[in-house]
């Protein structure tokens, strides 16, 4: 956190008057307003509220009268809801119950030399810190609790990249195809990780696919970013056969999507729906092991094999235990 707030001063032109730890609620100077950093368990106004510990950071300010005001500009799909930019006003005595002490708070002002100049700055670690990187997971006893770790890790990664590659196409070079497609793969391993470790905590096989991946992932980023050519695009996958095995699969997929299945069932991939994310795939993927009383293969639950319907029929008729489930279908 010192260090962002670090960089704010010599990007943003803003500067901490004072950071310290309140010994209460209490004594959080709203009077001018304040960067806090508190625990998101205690936070009602986010999904996390009462769900899961981590450090969670906003602005709150004294609006005059006996409440409080809150502007929060975290953007993110959780497993509770989704949590989306805004500012809530709280009465005083709610605000000191969400954030019990001790809470980070930086006192901002701005900075007399103002904010630096634009500058996309690229720190990327290096090959054998990437590799260390990856084993400490790969070598993780606990695998419920790496994948978690990893899950949110992730997610981090990807957006930092999305952010640092949105800077470079407004302020630097010319936006580039193997950035985009690096980008994708990103989100497609955040998905991965995500179902991995649903999967982890149902007593499901860990997809062996995911920390070579990331591995992967984290080495291309200096290939790609240091504009050198990008090689591989997301290999397509065949057609189903079967239009009950279809039928049942866009059923599914448009029931937890709150969709209707013939456009998909026409090639609307499932991406391209509102409500898309990566926990309605993994909700997908649990309905239809269910409905048709079978697991996926391990090897085959990576995201570019769960955006379309055929593709998600291809990977169950190819799946071991797939026979089971299309002799369902067929007595049905």
């Amino acid at each position: 956190m010192e260090q962002q707030l670090a960089d704010a001063r010599s990007v943003l032109g803003i500067a901490v008057r004072a950071l310290h730890r309140t010994p209460a609620t209490a004594g959080i100077p709203l009077a001018e307003g304040c960067y806090v950093v508190s625990d998101a368990y205690h936070l009602p106004w986010i999904p996390y509220f009462q769900q899961r510990h981590m450090a969670h950071s906003f602005l709150a300010e004294a609006d005059g009268t006996d409440d409080v005001s809150v502007v929060d500009g975290y953007h993110n799909e959780t497993p509770w809801g989704s949590a989306r930019p805004g500012l809530w006003t709280l009465p005083a005595q709610v605000f000191r119950a969400a954030v019990p002490s001790p809470a980070l708070v930086a006192e901002l002002e701005p900075a007399a030399e103002g904010p630096g100049a634009a500058a996309a700055a690229l720190d990327l670690a290096g090959p054998e810190a990437v590799d260390a990187y990856v084993d400490a997971y790969a070598r993780h006893p606990d695998r419920t609790a790496a994948l978690s770790q990893l899950t949110l890790e992730t997610w981090f990664l990807a957006r930092s990249r999305r952010l640092h590659a949105a800077f470079r196409a407004r302020f630097g070079p010319s936006p580039d195809t193997a950035v985009d497609a690096h980008l994708q793969a990103w989100g497609a391993l955040t998905e991965q990780t995500y179902l991995a470790v649903r999967r982890v905590e149902r007593g499901r096989t860990e997809p062996p696919a995911l920390l070579p991946r990331l591995r992967e992932q984290l080495h291309a980023d200096g290939v790609v970013f240091g504009s050198a050519p990008a090689a591989g695009e997301l290999a397509g996958s065949p057609g189903a056969r079967g239009a009950e095995l279809r039928g049942t699969v866009a059923g599914v997929a448009a029931a937890v999507l709150g969709t209707a299945a013939e456009p998909l069932l026409n090639g609307q991939l499932l991406s391209e729906v509102p409500r898309f994310s990566s926990f309605r795939i993994v909700e997908i993927v649990e309905r239809l092991e269910e409905e048709l009383h079978f697991e996926f293969d391990a090897d085959d639950l990576v995201p570019e094999n769960l955006h379309d319907i055929d593709a998600i029929c291809a990977i169950v008729r190819r799946s071991l235990n797939a026979e089971p489930a299309l002799a369902h279908l067929e007595e049905a």
